[in-house]
C-alpha cells in the first residue's frame, strides 16, 4: 500500500516490516484487525492497519453501513515505542530502541 500524507511518502514496499500484531479475529469476523509496524528508510515509522466493518479500521459504505477498511497511519517515535510496548515483544523494542533499564 502506498499513501502521501502531509507531503510524505509511506509506502509498505519500500519501508521494513519490523513487526506484527492481530487481534486473533479470523479475517471473515467483523471484529478482525490487524497492524504492522514499519519503518522507513529515514527512520520514520508508520501502521499499515486493516479490518472488519466492526474494526477501528472500518470505512463507511456506499449506501450506508460499514465495510472492511485499511490505511496507514504515522507514528512518531514515542508513538512507536507505546505500540511496540503494547503490541510486540522486549527483543523487538531492544532492537528498535535500544536497551532500557532494569
Amino acid at each position: 500500500m502506498k499513501k502521501i500524507i502531509n507531503g510524505k511518502m509511506y509506502n509498505t514496499e519500500t519501508a521494513k516490516e519490523v513487526a506484527t500484531w492481530s487481534n486473533g479475529y479470523y479475517g471473515s469476523d467483523f471484529r478482525n484487525c490487524t497492524e504492522v509496524l514499519y519503518r522507513k528508510k529515514n527512520g520514520e515509522f508508520f501502521l499499515n492497519g486493516w479490518g472488519g466493518p466492526m474494526s477501528k479500521y472500518r470505512e463507511e459504505a456506499y449506501g450506508g453501513g460499514w465495510t472492511n477498511g485499511e490505511t496507514i497511519v504515522p507514528l512518531t517515535e514515542e508513538e512507536a515505542k507505546a505500540w511496540v510496548e503494547e503490541h510486540a515483544d522486549a527483543d523487538t523494542y531492544i532492537e528498535l530502541f535500544g536497551e532500557v533499564e532494569e
